[in-house]
């Protein structure tokens, strides 16, 4: 434990050791670096370098003693050495040139070693890390533990397999497929045990090199566990399809930590906290072959930050959207990648101050304008040529005059019109829908298009030559008036333009035809100018959109997604930039990994070993040097009006052919050794491409169009040619700004932009040339590691400290955290205390002169113990500010009740006042209304009985009738309250019109009563009739049942007589059962004269006489029961007013009885049936009246 306590003289002892020491440094080194104001690390920091970190290359061993020594800055190594095994009961293991491995003494494993080795192991390594370069004890605990060797194959391919003997530089190595081969000890390498396989970090392997990081790769490829980190870079292999490790789902698990594996969700969201923390902008830099996956990750990464930093729904859509218009109008297939970036693309995503997103800004750089008019085998020009001609609605393609893409030249250049599994037509949705998302209204979006169709129809536009000088004239045709429609000019305007060159003389122009290879030129360099022009105006609508709000702060995270590194078999000028711009970002990568974090250990007093890696500064030189650079002489071969490309070949080889990195080939080719390897680059086409020049009859064109965009066009490029020109005249025209030199400028203020950031980089990885899922070449992917220099990144990762503050940030963010015993007062002595407390390792950290150095993970601790004490002090304010606010509010509650109760007093007595004073105001005014009407009153009342009296007077004496007034007395005047008769009038009016409404209601009521009345009387007359005729018809059915007896019961009475007394009384049919007397009660049946005869006793009569019987039984039942029916109506009609009800039971009683009367009928028809048959041969009577009966259907 380091003492803080203070001398006599005010300062602590450990700030006057320091002192001594850090005079002791500058003396040796004579002032070279001046140490910085505070104290410099402690002595008990000066140590050997930990086990997981390589050995430097000074390590010595001592042949004396058989231990380590390293003084880096004058401390016993030995000492510290031996200090820590005894602490910690470690010991020294094996190790390669990436690190070495820490272990206990008493347990055997393929990962340890025993004392009596571990002395070997020490002395026999070195930073090569290979087999063949230990001592033979090493080899020989390889071959007794059979620990796996790597083994280089006559392919360059890597082996895996096991020592089984050595012979002098040759070891016996078996193969993992069984065969023994014979290789030299310099050929091998040491593997990683199996249980290392699949690490997510390459610091994490026990030996680092490059058949070690393949097989781990390749293993964790096979997983489609597609990113591995490499110490603080994500290495990111393309899957080639679609991985469900993405979404709304991991955005908050990878946020709160819940996902540890490496994830660019995990690298987006390190910048993020990084900015939040630090306040300090921050960049993500993709980088990679082209092919590789770039465009799709920096998607992935703004799907990230737009879901943690979503200010609102809109921005966060914009965001999104802008990548796929972006894709559209600056994305081509090409022969290495299906969906490539054709130019750069910085995107800077602005944060308020609570982490939400306030707006975006998009920067591009150099756009490969080439492509709209040139195309390579199996290529396609930019997606939305397809997307429209595919895509587009039948009036939106009436409209445009679109035809199938096979029907345009600048599209039919290559063989290749379609992508698999890339469907243009819902392309071209999607991008309509993002044009709608970022608010492009639908005429901009019209007017997009047709610039796009319009140069469609221009690449269809030919000449004919018309003369053996070659010269032309433009064939007039549907391309010509098409273009020119939809550019809104004439088509002889277009073919003036495209035929003719404006010269300029003395006072006039001349117009000069052009030959074959010149309006060719022209042609294309009109197309390549619009959709340049229009895809900048793209972009500056997209930043208008994507505007930065007044809630910005500054803080923002740059995502750089640049095209990657291109070889092809003929590499032009777009490659030579493209080419140019990786190194650039390559050497951007290489001094903030290498250079900075080494100078940064040097200057700051810590023991350091350099570590050797890939500088590209020379090929940049190449590049840049002025004024024998490739840039520098190709701007003044382009100036020159007789300058040719072979021309320019020649200058390279004579000025640059003694810089190591170039290389002259045959012809106009040469070639630039760049970080990736040799590229061979064929100068054809240089000069024109970076002179980029365009007729002035074409702007002239074009400004004279009716097109708004094209106006706009012309308009800005005049106005960029008078900026960049304004010290030249007109005819200076070769003078202009190259193509080459513009593009340095912007890629140098891409650099000083990304130099103001924390960076943090992504490899991307090719795994396979073929885009297929599931290959794994290990030899591309070996070649891309190298360029990348994953290896030394991943050696400097596990060795260095990637975590650097200085002493007072350090104290002053987690100098809160050390207890009340642990307080003081200078920055180094807090910081120290502070790792103390927390049980950081010795070998974990190191104290510099003015910066603290973590190694990687530490910072993280030291992060979650902050959080967790951040969370409890919010916890206790929470509690103490709710506590706070429940008295205030209490306080306050009981201030509102009693200002409550004051103001309601005081309006209650306010109220109580008014209304006093109103119903004093009422009461006077009612009572004078009260004394008037009284007053009117009694003069009424007097007039009235005055009136009546004289009117007796008059009629008891008549001949008084006229009155004799023996003299006028004077009556005294009544005065009258006007108002109060007008109110009396008043009232009176209203009384009468009330009285005549009631009237007329009274009338109403009359009437109803009356109709209700009449009702009432014609249903009675109704039930009345319908009793006299149920009466009727009882009487007549008894008439018929008493004749019917009678006839049964007679002996030997007349047919013809009984015939006679039957028939008048009761008749079969219908209307004979209708009429009858009337009976209102029981009614005797009337008695015949005669019966009819029975036979002598038979069966047959006596079953007749039964059934009759029985009949007669039911009639006086059923009449019974409706009599007494009957009799319930009428009492219910007496007791109660016409209601529906009644009339409703009586027809239901009229119902039953017509059902019963026509049953019995046909009962009575049958039995007398059976009576007359039971009668037979015996019967009397005449022929006449038995054919009666038989007409009747009673005989058979």
């Amino acid at each position: 434990m380091l003492s803080a306590s203070l001398s006599p003289s005010g300062r602590s002892r450990l700030e006057e050791m320091l002192d001594s020491l850090r005079q002791k440094d500058e003396d040796e080194e004579k002032k070279k670096d001046s140490p910085p104001a505070l104290p410099p690390r402690p002595t008990s920091k000066a140590r050997l370098p930990p086990a997981r970190r390589s050995l430097p290359n000074d390590f010595k061993v001592s042949s004396d003693r058989g231990a380590a020594e390293f003084s880096p800055n004058g401390f016993d190594a030995n000492e510290e050495s031996n200090r820590k095994k005894k602490e910690l009961g470690l010991v020294q293991k094996r190790s390669s040139s990436f690190g070495s491995k820490r272990v206990k003494m008493d347990v055997e494993s393929p990962y340890m070693v025993t004392p009596e080795e571990s002395i070997s192991l020490l002395t026999s390594t070195t930073s090569s890390g290979k087999i063949g370069e230990l001592e033979d004890d090493t080899i020989s605990y390889f071959i007794k533990k059979k620990l796996g060797v790597w083994c280089k194959q006559s392919r360059g391919h890597w082996e895996l397999g096991t020592i089984r003997s050595t012979s002098g530089e040759e070891a016996s190595v078996l193969l993992s497929n069984g065969n023994v081969m014979k290789v030299a000890k310099s050929e091998l390498l040491p593997a990683n045990p199996s249980i290392l396989e699949g690490m997510d970090d390459l610091a994490k392997l026990s030996y680092l090199n490059e058949p070690s990081i393949l097989q781990n790769l390749k293993l964790r490829y096979s997983k489609e566990m597609i990113y591995t980190k490499a110490g603080s870079i994500l290495i990111a292999l393309n899957p080639f399809k679609d991985l469900p490790i993405y979404g709304n789902d991991y955005v908050p698990a990878c946020r709160q930590k819940f996902i540890d594996s490496p994830h660019v969700y995990a690298m987006a969201g390190a910048a993020y906290n990084e900015m939040i923390r630090d306040e300090v902008n921050q960049s993500i830099i993709i980088s990679g072959e082209s092919g590789s996956g770039k465009t799709e990750t920096g998607k992935i990464a703004i799907q990230y930050l737009a879901a943690v930093g979503g200010g609102s729904c809109e921005i966060e859509n914009k965001i999104l959207q802008t990548s796929c218009i972006l894709e559209a109008f600056g994305n081509a297939k090409t022969s290495k990648n299906d969906n490539s970036s054709r130019f750069g693309k910085l995107i800077e995503i602005h944060f308020s101050a609570m982490g939400k997103i306030c707006g975006a800004k998009v920067q591009t750089l150099l756009f490969e304008k080439s492509r709209v008019v040139q195309l390579g085998s199996s290529e396609r020009s930019f997606h939305i040529f397809y997307q429209l001609c595919a895509g587009a609605s039948s009036a939106l393609k009436e409209r445009l005059n679109l035809r199938d893409v096979s029907n345009y030249k600048y599209l039919n250049q290559s063989d290749c019109m379609t992508i698999d599994g890339i469907d243009d037509v819902k392309k071209f949705q999607e991008l309509t829908k993002a044009l709608d998302a970022v608010g492009v209204c639908k005429e901009d979006q019209e007017l997009i298009f047709k610039m796009v169709a319009a140069i469609l129809w221009l690449g269809n536009i030919s000449f004919q030559v018309t003369d053996s000088q070659n010269l032309i004239e433009v064939v007039d045709d549907e391309a010509v008036t098409s273009a020119a429609l939809l550019m809104g000019c004439s088509s002889q305007e277009l073919i003036a333009a495209l035929s003719n060159n404006g010269v300029q003389s003395e006072n006039s122009t001349i117009a000069k035809r052009l030959k074959l290879k010149q309006a060719i030129d022209t042609r294309d360099a009109i197309a390549k100018f619009i959709y340049a022009s229009l895809f900048e105006w793209l972009v500056e609508q997209l930043n208008k959109s994507l505007q930065v709000g007044k809630k910005c702060t500054g803080k923002s995270i740059s995502i750089l997604d640049i095209y990657g590194f291109e070889t092809l078999q003929k590499n032009s000028f777009e490659q030579f930039c493209i080419n140019y711009a990786n190194e650039r970002l390559q050497q951007h990568f290489c001094r903030h990994l290498f250079k900075l974090e080494q100078e940064d250990y040097g200057s700051d007093g810590i023991g350091w070993t350099k570590i050797d890696f890939e500088d590209n500064q020379e090929c940049l030189i190449l590049f840049e040097k002025k004024p024998l650079g490739l840039l520098s002489l190709l701007d003044e071969e382009s100036n020159l009006p007789k300058a040719s490309d072979l021309t320019f070949a020649n200058k390279l080889k004579q000025y640059l052919d003694a810089n190591p990195r170039f290389k002259k080939e045959r012809g106009r080719a040469f070639s630039v050794r760049h970080y990736t390897g040799e590229v061979f680059y064929d100068t054809n086409g240089f000069l024109e491409k970076n002179r980029d020049t365009l007729p002035s009859d074409s702007i002239q064109l074009l400004s004279s169009c009716k097109c708004e965009l094209l106006q706009f066009f012309s308009k800005v490029f005049s106005q960029t040619q008078k900026q960049s020109n304004s010290f030249h005249t007109a005819a200076l025209d070769s003078q202009k700004q190259s193509i080459g030199t513009k593009f340095k400028d912007q890629l140098f203020k891409l650099m000083r932009q990304l130099e103001s950031t924390k960076p943090h980089f992504i490899r991307c990885i090719r795994p396979n040339a073929k885009q297929l899922p599931g290959i794994y070449d290990e030899d591309l992917v070996l070649q891309q590691l190298r360029c990348c220099g994953v290896l030394e990144v991943a050696r400097i990762s596990r060795v260095g400290y990637p975590t650097r503050m200085t002493h007072q940030e350090f104290s002053g963010r987690y100098g809160f955290l050390l207890s009340e015993a642990n307080i003081y007062q200078d920055p180094l002595s807090i910081s120290v205390a502070v790792l103390q407390q927390f049980n950081i390792p010795f070998e974990m950290y190191h104290v510099g002169y003015t910066k603290l150095y973590l190694r990687a993970g530490q910072i993280d601790a030291l992060e979650d113990k902050r959080k967790l004490v951040l969370q409890g002090i919010l916890g206790v304010q929470k509690s103490f500010r709710g506590y706070q606010a429940r008295c205030y509010f209490r306080e306050f509650m009981n201030g509102v009740t009693t200002l409550q109760s004051v103001v309601r007093g005081e309006i209650t007595r306010r109220k109580y006042g008014v209304t006093v004073q109103s119903s004093i105001t009422i009461y006077s005014k009612s009572l004078e209304e009260i004394n008037a009407i009284i007053l009117l009153q009694s003069v009424i009342r007097g007039w009235v009985v005055r009136r009546g009296a004289s009117g007796m007077n008059k009629l008891k004496y008549p001949e008084n009738a006229k009155p004799k007034w023996k003299s006028r007395v004077k009556m005294p005047e009544v005065k009258q309250d006007q108002s109060a008769l007008e109110e009396l009038q008043r009232r009176a009016i209203n009384a009468e019109a009330i009285a005549e409404q009631k009237e007329e209601e009274y009338n109403e009521l009359k009437k109803q009563l009356k109709r209700s009345e009449e009702r009432w009387a014609e249903y009675e007359a109704k039930m009345k009739s319908a009793e006299e005729a149920w009466q009727k018809q009882i009487a007549s059915l008894q008439t018929s049942l008493v004749a019917a007896r009678r006839s049964l019961t007679s002996e030997n009475g007349t047919i013809q007589h009984a015939r006679n007394d039957v028939v008048p009384t009761h008749d079969d049919s219908e209307e004979a059962t209708s009429i009858g007397p009337l009976a209102t009660g029981p009614s005797t049946p009337v008695k015949f004269s005669t019966a009819l005869p029975v036979s002598d006793g038979g069966r047959q009569a006596n079953g007749t006489s039964a059934t009759v019987t029985t009949l007669m039984k039911e009639f006086e039942q059923r009449r019974q029961n409706f009599d007494e029916e009957v009799k319930v109506l009428n009492e219910r009609k007496q007791g109660q007013s016409a209601k529906a009800n009644n009339i409703q039971e009586l027809r239901k009683l009229k119902e039953r009885f017509e059902g019963w009367k026509k049953q019995y009928k046909i009962k009575l028809h049958e039995t007398k049936a059976r009576l007359l048959k039971s009668e037979g041969g015996k019967s009397r009577w005449s022929w006449w009246e038995k054919l009666r009966l038989k007409d009747k259907g009673l005989l058979s």
